[in-house]
């Protein structure tokens, strides 16, 4: 297969802007309260990822959402330039995400945000630093719920392996382009994509578009940085349990990211729920109605809690009494 250059992920507009993270790109599609989609990390991640959710999003009639799909550092329609990939570097790029939703829809309230697999790890640090940017987090097949090994390293800490990295790149990085590219025939991200799904049947429209953005030039940088570990968060397992807003953290039953025994660390605090669904990691393509509906109840009650916090912040009689009563 032909790669040709990297077409639109999704639909709407495309814009790409610059910020502590380099150049960053995102499209925007439909009306309304802002909703941000992230995609996750792998060897050809982009915001295709999301491709059932933003279409949904910004075109459902009883739910639309003006939907605002990120193409990560290294990833997508972003900069794939040559430089250390890091969890800061993608908490950077959350942050600038935002105040660009802010600019450009002068939309001032806390925005809902939803995040997949890895990218779990850099929204739930982004709302930990700036709790005021986000009124809800949904976080699908998260990274750091493993009952392997526990994640409390010291804050800021990853489990990158630099002898790893620069193995993996070998000497003025001739050999790792090469590798990258034996990693992303599109015989192997077929491979990678039925374990992800857990299942031989994948979204050929995913696995079309995987294929294209693996061979954008620059597309082996962050994915080197990710196989080294370097993109893993030591300390994410107390980041999680630091967050304030509500969240929705969903995942499926078959495939390679089944396990989240570590999940007990969250089960049962009040502004966590858990939704398991009987698919793959990627449960929107598989089960978008019920994905979205599950999702849409969250985000109702996300919204009624904020509306109630929001006027007890003004000294509203009437938010008192709904407190009070329970509502």
């Amino acid at each position: 297969m032909k790669s040709g250059a990297l077409p639109a992920a999704v639909s709407g507009e495309h814009v790409q802007f610059d910020g502590p993270a380099g150049r960053l790109g995102l499209y925007i599609a439909g009306e309304g309260e802002p909703l941000l989609l992230v995609h996750s990390v792998n060897a050809a991640a982009s915001a295709a990822e999301l491709r059932p959710l933003h279409e949904h999003y910004a075109h459902a009639p009883l739910a639309r959402r003006c939907v605002y799909s990120l193409d990560l550092p290294g990833f997508g329609s972003a900069e794939r330039s040559d430089r250390a990939y890091t969890p800061r570097l993608m908490t950077e790029a959350l942050h600038a995400a935002v105040e660009c939703i802010r600019r450009r829809s002068r939309f001032s309230g806390a925005i809902d945000a939803l995040a997949l697999s890895l990218s779990c790890e850099f929204l739930a640090r982004a709302a930990a630093e700036s709790p005021a940017d986000f009124r809800s987090l949904a976080l699908v097949s998260p990274t750091g719920f493993s009952g392997l090994h526990p994640r409390r390293g010291a804050p800021g800490s990853t489990l990158g392996k630099p002898a790893l990295l620069r193995a993996l790149r070998g000497p003025r990085d001739l050999w790792g382009e090469a590798l990258f590219r034996g990693l992303t025939r599109p015989k192997v991200i077929r491979y990678f994509l039925r374990r992800t799904w857990g299942a031989r049947e994948i979204d050929e429209a995913l696995w079309r578009y995987d294929v294209i953005s693996a061979r954008q030039p620059g597309a082996h940088f962050a994915p080197l940085h990710f196989l080294a570990g370097c993109l893993f968060s030591a300390d994410i397992q107390a980041v999680y349990e630091s967050l304030v807003q509500p969240v929705w953290m969903s995942h499926g039953i078959r495939g390679d990211f089944t396990d989240y025994r570590g999940a007990r660390i969250v089960e049962g605090r009040d502004n966590w729920q858990i939704q398991v669904f009987p698919t793959g990691a990627l449960p929107h393509f598989e089960v978008l109605p019920g994905f979205t509906a599950s999702y849409d109840r969250f985000l109702a009650k996300a919204g009624r809690v904020a509306a109630v916090e929001a006027a007890r912040a003004t000294g509203s009689p009437g938010a008192r009494r709904r407190g009070s009563s329970g509502g």
